[in-house]
């Protein structure tokens, strides 16, 4: 099962870029066993702490996760009969502690942010050091600071892109722990790709210096500024709000019949962002990260979106708005 983790297919988004001067080929992320491009970096992870003779059968694996890292985890740890243990906030849906508790995972719930800074992240993380003292021969891969993290992108996704593509003019990346834009980034430089990075990221969002704010989705955006964030390797940066989320996945799910989430969303914001300043005849590619089904109680949900957003994002006939 975890030979299948990588190798996703490449499609070109035909419907929602037809008048468009330039053409845009999304790397399907979401096509991963664990739904999300988390499987490359939780694989990566676990391999090497394995082969290092680090964890083993029985190992106990905790992690700090608010959704797809923590799924992808709790695959493969299922897989290879080691038990994990799912720090979370309540900001993790009720799709994902779902899908987690089918997959054997463990869950302790922390309720309350850090009392300094506000945010839960640094709660969260307390907490996975309290658990690795009670807990003999346990392992934190920790997602944040691990470079496998970001190799993973560096040594598989960026390498099956340009392989595909005789070139890429610009690569749109999500960014939250800011591994995946950074082995993509990586890789270009290394490569002597002439590739702009650009660097999608929430309003709200900490990561580039901006005012921490709210921020409706996780997986997209951080309160901190993440240990990975190599601001010299990205060109641009450009910033979406909640309500261009929903619009950019509905119009992902209307135009090309493909359901993904909350950061794929904010892709395809930030490529019509975008489109005035892009080449004509230049070849873009997205990174459409997970599947949306985990957001059918919000991005999907028309009561949830019109009690956060108001009707204005609604024509009268309920279609969504162009953005």
């Amino acid at each position: 099962m975890l030979l299948t983790i990588g190798n996703t297919p490449l499609i070109k988004l035909k419907s929602l870029f037809y008048k468009s001067e330039f053409d845009v080929y999304a790397k399907m992320e979401l096509m991963n066993p664990g739904g999300s491009a988390k499987d490359r970096p939780a694989l990566r992870m676990i391999h090497e702490a394995w082969k290092e003779g680090t964890i083993g059968p029985g190992t106990t694996i905790i992690e700090s996760s608010s959704g797809n890292m923590a799924i992808s985890l709790a695959m493969i740890c299922k897989y290879l009969g080691m038990r994990f243990i799912s720090v979370i906030d309540p900001r993790t849906t009720e799709t994902n502690l779902q899908i987690l508790k089918a997959l054997d995972a463990k869950i302790d719930y922390v309720a309350l942010p850090d009392p300094e800074t506000g945010e839960f992240l640094p709660a969260r993380l307390k907490r996975v050091q309290q658990l690795l003292a009670k807990i003999p021969g346990s392992y934190w891969p920790n997602q944040y600071a691990n470079a496998n993290n970001y190799l993973a992108h560096y040594h598989t996704t960026m390498k099956e892109i340009v392989t595909e593509l005789e070139r890429v003019d610009y690569l749109f990346c999500s960014v939250s722990t800011c591994g995946t834009i950074r082995g993509l980034a990586e890789y270009a430089r290394d490569h002597g790709l002439r590739t702009k990075i650009v660097a999608v990221d929430a309003e709200g969002s900490a990561i580039f210096g901006g005012n921490k704010g709210i921020r409706r989705f996780p997986g997209l955006g951080a309160g901190i500024v993440p240990p990975f964030c190599r601001s010299d390797l990205i060109d641009r940066i450009v910033h979406v709000s909640d309500s261009d989320i929903v619009k950019g996945c509905r119009m992902l799910a209307q135009k090309e019949s493909i359901l993904a989430g909350a950061s794929s969303g904010g892709i395809i914001a930030a490529v019509k962002q975008m489109e005035p300043d892009l080449t004509p005849g230049a070849v873009c590619a997205v990174i459409l990260h997970d599947k949306g089904e985990r957001y059918l109680d919000t991005v999907y949900s028309d009561s949830w979106v019109q009690g956060q957003f108001g009707r204005e994002l609604w024509t009268e006939g309920g279609d969504v708005l162009e953005l």
